[in-house]
This record gives C-alpha cells, sequence and structure tokens, in this order.
C-alpha cells in the first residue's frame, strides 16, 4: 500500500550530508569498500572545508563535508557506541542514528560475508519481527525486514536493509511518545533501578 504525500511532490531522499574526520579515508571505503561512485568534489569557499557527493542508487546520494575545525565525534552522543545487539545504540536528539541502504532481501548473507573479507566488522544478519525482542533467527511470515549492521572508518552505523513485506494501515498500531514521556520514563528507569534509587538518599 501506497500513501502519497498530498503536501509537497517529495520523491526521496535527495542526499545525507554526514560529517567525516578524513575525506581520503572516506573515499577509499565508501568507493572502494562499498562500491559507491565518488560524483562530486567541492572544495568550500573561504577555507571552509570540503563536500563529497557518491551515489547511493536511484537518484539518491550520500555526502560528507570535512571541516577543518570539527569537533570530534562523541560515541553515545553524535553516533551510537555500539552495532545494534552488541551495546547501546542511542543518540543525542538531533543526531544522525544510522544510514540504511536498500540491498536485495536474498543477498544479506552474501554481503555479510563479502564485507567480513573486507575486513568490514558486521553484526550477524537481524530478521526484524513483532516478538518481545523484535528479532527472530529465523525467517517467517512475521519478518518485516533483513538488516545486517556495519560501521565506517569513523564509526557511523551504517545498515543494508530490506523490505520483506507490504506495510498496511494495521502497521500504524503506536501512539506517538512526547518529550513529557521522556521525562516520566527517566523517572521509572531510576525508580527501577536500585543504585541509582540509593544515590539520591
Amino acid at each position: 500500500m501506497t500513501r502519497d504525500n498530498t503536501e509537497f511532490a517529495v520523491t526521496g531522499i535527495n542526499h545525507l550530508a554526514l560529517v567525516c574526520r578524513d575525506m581520503e579515508r572516506t573515499v577509499d571505503f565508501y568507493s572502494n569498500v562499498l562500491g559507491f561512485p565518488l560524483i562530486k568534489t567541492l572544495d568550500l569557499p573561504m577555507n571552509l572545508g570540503q563536500h563529497f557527493f557518491f551515489d547511493i542508487g536511484n537518484g539518491d546520494s550520500l555526502a560528507f563535508f570535512w571541516f577543518p575545525n570539527a569537533p570530534d565525534g562523541v560515541p553515545g552522543v553524535s553516533a551510537p557506541g555500539a552495532m545494534p545487539m552488541q551495546g547501546d545504540i542511542v543518540t543525542a536528539v538531533g543526531s544522525m542514528n544510522h544510514v540504511a541502504f536498500n540491498v536485495p532481501a536474498d543477498k544479506m548473507e552474501e554481503y555479510r560475508d563479502k564485507l567480513r573479507a573486507k575486513g568490514v566488522k558486521t553484526t550477524e544478519v537481524v530478521n526484524h519481527d513483532g516478538s518481545r525482542l523484535q528479532v527472530s533467527k529465523e525467517m517467517h511470515a512475521g519478518v518485516f525486514v533483513r538488516s545486517l549492521y556495519f560501521q565506517d572508518p569513523d564509526g557511523i552505523l551504517l545498515e543494508f536493509a530490506a523490505w520483506t513485506k507490504v506495510f498496511t494501515e494495521a502497521d500504524v498500531t503506536h501512539k506517538p511518545a512526547t518529550a513529557a514521556d521522556r521525562e516520566g520514563f527517566a523517572t521509572r528507569s531510576k525508580a527501577s533501578d536500585p543504585v541509582a534509587a540509593a544515590s539520591d538518599r
């Protein structure tokens, strides 16, 4: 089922713009490891840095800035501290948590092996479903997306993803959380953590 945008004629992502520490290393990873063609390079005016674009397919691009004075990334703030199922994936409000690239569902295991052969650490293939932990070791009718996670040289979390079902209105069932829910969550988490509760006494 498709849902058309009735406000703006948006057809997808034009580009995502991220920040890297070393543009040469970034070009090597995204072009030589992942195979994305480098399609546009810019030296920014007034020596502000560089802006490079990679073609990621379907007319979409992934872009990187290199700023000579950019602050270092902070795991858990600017990017996840770990890959999913291997540690904490929380990042700060306003951060970009990860980039997911569409790939064929039946290529996941092949692409996992190919990345590992290139020296890239990956998770196992993850089948996301509606179970309590939302993952399954096996494919079944309830799996809605297959994922493979890895990181670029700057620790940016990347994902190869493949939808495995067509969504319907039945897939939109949750009430959106609010800023007030964050405060309530922090209070509930502290109350359920005896160490944190004891530190308040």
